[in-house]
C-alpha cells in the first residue's frame, strides 16, 4: 500500500520543503541580479539553485524506499528533470539557450512544472508549509515581473 508523506518522514519532509523555499528565493534574488546586470551574482545565485539537486536527490530517493504515493515520486521526477536540463543546458553545453526561442519555451514549461510540483508535494506534506511554499513562488513571481520591467 502506498502512504503519504506524512509526519512520519520528518527529515525528508524538512528537507523538500526547505529545498523548495530555498530554489525559490535563490530563483528570486537571481531574477534581480539579471535586471542589475551583476554576472558574479547571478553565477553564484545560478550555481546555488542547481545544487538544490543533490537534497531533491536525497528526498526523491527517501520517498521512494518509503513507497511514497506515484505522484510524490512523478513530481520529484519533474523537479530533477527540471534541474539536469538546466545543468545540461547551462554548465555542460553552455548555449545561450535563452535566445532560441525552440529551446527557451520547453525549459519554460519545465521550469513551471517543478515549481508546481514542488507546491503540489509542499501541500501535500502540510497544508501550512504549502502556503509557505507559494508565498516564495509569488516572491519568484514578483521578481521576475520586476526584471521585466
Amino acid at each position: 500500500m502506498e502512504t503519504k508523506p506524512n509526519s512520519s518522514y520528518g527529515l525528508i519532509n524538512f528537507v523538500f520543503i526547505g529545498t523548495s523555499i530555498i530554489f525559490n528565493l535563490f530563483v528570486s534574488v537571481l531574477y534581480i541580479s539579471v535586471k542589475l546586470d551583476n554576472q558574479f551574482l547571478v553565477q553564484l545565485f545560478g550555481a546555488v539553485i542547481v545544487l538544490t539537486v543533490f537534497p531533491f536527490l536525497y528526498t526523491f530517493v527517501g520517498y521512494w524506499k518509503s513507497k511514497a504515493e506515484k505522484k510524490i515520486i512523478v513530481s520529484h521526477g519533474f523537479i530533477l528533470f527540471y534541474l539536469f536540463l538546466e545543468i545540461l543546458l547551462d554548465y555542460i553545453l553552455k548555449i545561450p539557450f535563452r535566445e532560441i526561442l525552440a529551446i527557451h519555451i520547453p525549459y519554460i514549461i519545465f521550469f513551471y512544472g517543478a515549481t508546481f510540483s514542488m507546491i503540489g508535494v509542499s501541500f501535500n506534506i502540510n497544508k501550512r508549509m504549502g502556503f509557505l511554499v507559494i508565498a516564495t513562488f509569488l516572491v519568484l513571481i514578483g521578481c521576475l515581473i520586476y526584471l521585466y520591467t
